[in-house]
């Protein structure tokens, strides 16, 4: 068996921060589109997520931040990713490669928002009530600072947060929470002053420059003329510098109010609009720009930029030329208040907002839920939309084309991306409302069924991520376990006290299994036929057994004298296996009557229990941190696994000492066998989940399921700095690194304390189950599930390899046509790449003969390898020849050496029940089509014969 897992992606949470314990209205980061706008990017606590919005899948990003994500900011050539967390903690991230070039941390201010230029030069950064620009273009070679700070603007009196490039990236504005607005110009430019405006009553949320008219202008204005000149002075200037020009500005404001501001180009003096009768003029005029932005700290021109500079003035008959930039063009320009125009929302303020200058759309977020688009420069409203009367819209943005518009709630981990001219949902997803409790993989693993705090069941495709079902109605208390008892019936419990089987093709629940009195269940199980339902309760510690189909309650099984906190049947038999605080486990064979077979006695309480896939063994957890190992035959102790020192780590907000000295007790509560059965995963209260080794009794492999120092429980030492005689000095800022109580000095008063207390969400592990397949499993933590892949892309593990086995030797094979050896000699080399060279390279008609070439020992890798290709080809027809002849050749022996195969072929299972849906969907949504052209064919072949 392999461990190289890697996490393949977080599901359960796709906008916000589950955990987070700030202000949800601000908890969540911005949004961001690829250049086109076919890719969306949203940040989930630490981690990023990448929702293709064509292909309808989602991947997280391998990389973490130190704390919850603020704000992003992605290169125009979807290239690098800069995040900066809460702490103001900064990434430089290769978005192709997954990987970080850079950290480094700003640490003059708060950083609300971070925008790259449309150049992909410079990086714009607001710090505090500053702006920062920094040269991101040296961070293409490895550098030790690949950043270089440009300049900084500053002249705003409070926080900056909002940023807006103009489209040549030569002048740049901001936003403040004061209420005004400054426009800079990216480098020195002569005879240009920075420009505030100020016609805000509240803070500002966004700024936006414009190159469209205004409302209002028509031909003969300032904005389609040139400026009025001195007599016998002749300028000519073309349509196309025109309307480059900023014309416009729109700024809004948090209490509802839009002004549209208008530039109108001053009056120029007649030296400066003169044309130069000297053929040096454009570079001395380029020299004055260049010793103004020497000495005020501007970039300099070197001299290949200003030999082009020359020749493309001197080629240009005026000096209003498209060598100009934007920012040349408001030098002496004015700016006036146009129109004023306010989104009447009663007791709503505007959240977000965003600007598409192409199709002149702007869209506005208020913090009732409802969300307007509107058409610029009119502000006609085009739609006025709700997310929810209860949510907070945190963000909203428009890709490059205007078409979609996507929308993060952070009160409900709520994202959408919508399509406004059709009026339809491209994506919509919804985390639990109070967090993920609890998990169950499909027999075939296509599916995964999760339970929350909240009382509902989400259905999540195993293969793209995304949930396709939430069963609102579900439970009225949370749910605390779930298992499936087919492919299409899903049971959970709760503890409002009742047992719900739910229909997964029709997605309502069929029935409801009480008992006479009311009671909560902790733990839930079925047997495999799918007939018997059985559930634990916390009180009176009762096993209650019902009859799936009648829905009829069986049997009531007492015995135990604490909660029964876990039960598991066994594969083969009848027999059920319940875990309990009173620390015993025991067996109960249903069939015989309700008293316990075996009952086996623990140190301490039992808090979980899992069944060996052959049902020959079993395996519970205690409080104290052992992993005990069960003959069940005989209820004899095989042996114990000390787990504690492997799932020991973490230090809470409140502990006095580091986690290797702390006391509290450490344990597993959820431990699931793998496919074939040769390894446990176990988890619990900790942020590790460990893979042990069973016949040797060795940790194979542990993994962190996350680093988010957000959450309490991630950091394992103490400050020094920050270590008195008698302890920490201060008990909110003990952790290395982690300062977040920044409290007032009162008068008389040693220590501040300005009334306020933040907790912080323990970071720990409810459940954790293989997939059927064995080649992922999940985990459920307080961020959400976690899902953890083989990758064999990147292993060379060979088998029986020899000198003659070499990839040139199986391309001579399989020109030859021995496509029987060939096959084999890739299965030893165990590269799958090759491997389905080869599958594809056989004829149809060969399939049976190559099939019988292989032997038992090769049998299991090659029915992985056909499973992995078939995933991803357009071939089905030919695979599934593959999978067929399979079976049909080498079905008996599989059949005997069940265990062996079992993973593989469910693994094949998977992958052709995927490859049906997919093609009934197609089939059933074109059936009148394919009958037209069924028809048709019939029709010339009648006309031919």
């Amino acid at each position: 068996m392999k461990f190289n897992f890697k996490l393949r992606r977080l599901c359960g949470a796709y906008y916000g921060s589950p955990t987070s314990t700030e202000s949800k209205s601000g908890s969540g980061a911005n949004l961001v589109y690829t250049s086109d706008g076919n890719t969306l990017l949203s940040a989930v606590s630490n981690r990023v997520q990448m929702l293709d919005l064509q292909t309808h899948t989602v991947r997280t990003l391998p990389i973490e931040a130190r704390s919850n994500i603020r704000c992003m900011a992605l290169s125009p050539d979807d290239c690098l990713l800069v995040t900066v967390d809460v702490q103001n903690y900064a990434m430089l991230v290769n978005v192709r490669r997954g990987v970080v070039l850079h950290r480094f941390r700003f640490s003059k201010g708060k950083v609300r928002q971070v925008l790259f230029s449309p150049c992909g030069q410079y990086m714009a950064v607001t710090v505090g009530k500053h702006v920062q620009v920094w040269n991101s273009l040296k961070n293409r070679k490895r550098e030790f600072a690949p950043l270089v700070l440009h300049r900084t603007y500053t002249g705003l009196t409070d926080d900056v947060v909002a940023l807006h490039w103009s489209t040549d990236s030569s002048i740049i504005c901001a936003a403040s929470r004061d209420g005004t607005a400054r426009i800079w110009t990216l480098h020195t430019t002569k005879h240009y002053e920075p420009v505030t405006l100020s016609g805000h009553k509240s803070a500002l949320v966004g700024i936006f420059l414009s190159t469209n008219v205004a409302q209002g202008a028509n031909e003969g204005d300032t904005f389609h003329g040139l400026p009025l000149l001195p007599q016998n002075t002749t300028v000519t200037t073309s349509d196309n510098e025109n309307s480059n020009r900023i014309r416009s500005c729109f700024t809004v404001s948090i209490d509802g109010a839009l002004v549209t501001w208008e530039c109108n180009p001053g009056s120029v003096h007649e030296e400066e609009m003169s044309p130069s009768p000297s053929s040096t003029a454009p570079d001395d005029d380029h020299f004055g720009d260049d010793a103004v932005s020497f000495f005020t700290g501007g970039d300099t021109l070197s001299s290949g930029n200003r030999k082009r500079s020359f020749h493309e003035l001197s080629s240009s008959s005026s000096p209003f030329s498209s060598s100009k930039s934007q920012a040349h063009k408001l030098v002496h320009a004015t700016w006036s208040v146009k129109a004023r125009h306010y989104f009447h929302q009663e007791g709503a303020t505007v959240t977000s907002t965003d600007y598409c200058e192409k199709e002149r759309l702007l869209v506005v977020g208020f913090s009732s839920g409802l969300f307007g688009l509107y058409e610029m420069p009119s502000v006609s409203n085009i739609h006025t939309l709700s997310v929810g009367s209860d949510q907070i819209i945190r963000t909203s943005v428009l890709n490059k084309t205007g078409e979609w518009l996507a929308i993060g709630c952070p009160t409900s981990q709520q994202l959408l991306v919508w399509e406004w001219r059709s009026e339809t949902y491209i994506l919509k997803q919804r985390g639990h409302a109070y967090g993920m409790r609890c998990m169950a993989y499909s027999p075939d693993g296509i599916v995964v069924c999760s339970g929350g705090e909240d009382g509902k069941l989400k259905l999540w495709n195993a293969t793209s991520g995304f949930c396709y079902v939430t069963l609102e109605q579900s439970h009225t208390a949370p749910v605390t376990a779930v298992a499936f008892a087919n492919s299409s019936v899903v049971l959970s419990a709760s503890l409002d006290g009742t047992v719900k089987a739910h229909d997964l093709h029709r997605y309502r629940t069929f029935k409801t299994l009480t008992t006479p009195t009311p009671t909560q269940f902790l733990s839930l199980a079925v047997d495999p036929s799918g007939e018997v339902v059985t559930a634990g309760t916390i009180d009176p510690f009762h096993i209650y057994v019902w009859n799936l189909q009648t829905g009829k309650l069986m049997d009531i099984l007492t015995g135990h004298t604490g909660p029964v906190c876990g039960l598991a049947f066994q594969s083969t038999g009848g027999t059920l296996a319940s875990a309990s605080w009173d620390g015993t486990v025991k067996f109960w064979d249903l069939y015989k009557g309700n008293v316990p077979t075996e009952s086996v006695q623990h140190t301490s309480d039992v808090v979980c229990v899992a069944f060996r896939p052959d049902g020959k063994e079993i395996c519970t957890g205690t409080i104290g941190g052992l992993l005990s190992f069960w003959d069940v035959e005989d209820a004899r102790l095989k042996f114990e696994i000390d787990g504690r020192r492997d799932i020991a780590g973490g230090r809470k907000m409140n502990d006095r000492m580091t986690a290797d000295n702390n006391a509290s007790s450490r344990y597993f509560t959820s431990v699931c066998y793998s496919a074939d059965g040769s390894c446990v995963l176990a988890g619990g209260n900790s942020k590790y989940v460990c893979i042990y080794e069973i016949s040797q009794q060795i940790l194979l492999k542990k993994f962190q399921v996350t680093f988010n120092r957000s959450l309490d429980g991630v950091l394992d030492e103490l400050n020094s700095k920050n270590l008195g005689e008698g302890g920490p000095i201060d008990d909110h800022a003990d952790s290395g690194d982690e300062t977040t109580y920044n409290a007032l000095t009162l008068p008389g008063a040693k220590r501040g304390d300005d009334g306020s207390r933040k907790s912080r969400v323990e970071v720990l592990t409810t459940q954790v189950a293989f997939s059927s397949t064995g080649r992922e499993w999940a985990t459920v933590s307080g961020e959400g599930l976690h899902v953890y892949s083989l990758d064999d892309d990147m292993i060379f593990d060979p088998i029986a390899l020899t000198e003659d086995i070499t990839p040139a030797t199986i391309d001579a094979k399989l020109s030859a046509g021995e496509y029987g050896i060939a096959l084999k000699m890739a299965i030893h080399l165990n590269e799958s790449e090759l491997v389905q060279e080869v599958l594809e390279g056989t004829p149809y008609g060969s399939i049976p003969h190559v099939v019988r070439t292989i032997g038992p020992e090769q049998l299991e890798r090659l029915l992985q390898f056909v499973s992995k290709s078939m995933a991803d080809s357009p071939h089905v027809e030919f695979y599934l020849q593959w999978c067929l002849t399979l079976l049909q050749t080498h079905g008996t022996y599989m059949e005997k050496h069940r265990g062996t195969f079992m993973r593989a072929f469910r693994a094949m299972h998977k992958n052709v029940q995927s490859r049906h849906d997919e093609l009934k969907t197609i089939c059933d949504e074109n059936k009148y089509t394919l009958a037209f052209v069924k028809d048709q064919a019939q029709l010339l072949l009648s006309k031919h014969s």
